[in-house]
């Protein structure tokens, strides 16, 4: 039952951490007990269970959240993901070479007052500071295009930060119908009317976007929680494994 709910990464008796699929939504939008990763939980945990999310991911996102299973543990973990106590480690496959082997996107967000779309964000000099890392793995091309892929280490955590700094480099993720140059193909989607040629222009189902890993210091220890990306991430990327990040210091 667990794998059809969701990829169980690790459980304790205070602690759920899942590797969540793309294309999920975190909180319910519709009625259905499999519509989001919190109905699931709440299936899987039992009718007694209050689970809370610790943290989020946009639908379109796959990899690490973690469920507080009680008032506690939620309020520990959210303290520290508050004071920006953890250590996060993302994939994106990017459209283009990144010219750069490593370096540090310094650029403040705020609302895009010029988008048809509400909740789209962007670069604006009176926005709030935000910063991303990132490292190029790998460089490659297809029939399709020239991609790299990165590891990214978001600095603060601002409303997808990730995405829209990298389509300010002009590297936007592969398959983000929000931030990949054609919002038209966002409201497509959000409207159920995507067509098969917006689809193809999209090249995947969801956006290349991983959350790989957490890190921080909890009750005493360090913690550490890993999800492998689908294999609709590696397969495009052209990498035979998951390239597992390098611990952190």
């Amino acid at each position: 039952m667990v794998q059809q709910l969701f990829q169980n990464l690790q459980e304790c008796d205070d602690l759920l951490v899942i590797n969540k699929p793309a294309g999920l939504v975190c909180h319910p939008t519709k009625a259905g007990a499999y519509s989001s990763l919190i109905s699931r939980v709440r299936l899987y945990l039992g009718e007694a269970a209050v689970p809370q999310l610790v943290n989020r991911l946009d639908r379109e996102t796959s990899g690490v959240i973690l469920v507080a299973k009680n008032n506690q543990t939620a309020l520990e973990l959210r303290r520290i993901w508050e004071t920006r106590a953890v250590a996060k480690s993302y994939l994106a496959i990017v459209h283009g070479h990144v010219a750069e082997e490593f370096g540090m996107i310094d650029a403040p967000l705020g609302k895009d007052e010029n988008s048809k779309v509400a909740v789209k964000d962007c670069v604006r000099p009176d926005g709030a500071a935000a910063q991303t890392g990132f490292r190029v793995l790998a460089r490659f091309a297809r029939t399709d295009g020239k991609f790299s892929l990165l590891r990214v280490e978001p600095v603060t955590g601002r409303k997808h930060q990730i995405r829209i700094h990298l389509a300010h480099i002009g590297h936007p993720i592969v398959g983000d119908k929000l931030y990949g140059g054609d919002e038209e193909i966002y409201l497509s989607f959000v409207q159920y009317r995507l067509t098969e040629a917006q689809q193809n222009k999209l090249l995947l189902a969801n956006q290349a976007l991983h959350a790989e890993r957490v890190q921080f210091v909890w009750r005493g220890a360090d913690r550490i929680f890993e999800a492998k990306p689908e294999e609709s991430f590696l397969e495009f990327a052209r990498i035979p494994k998951w390239p597992v990040p390098p611990k952190s210091d």
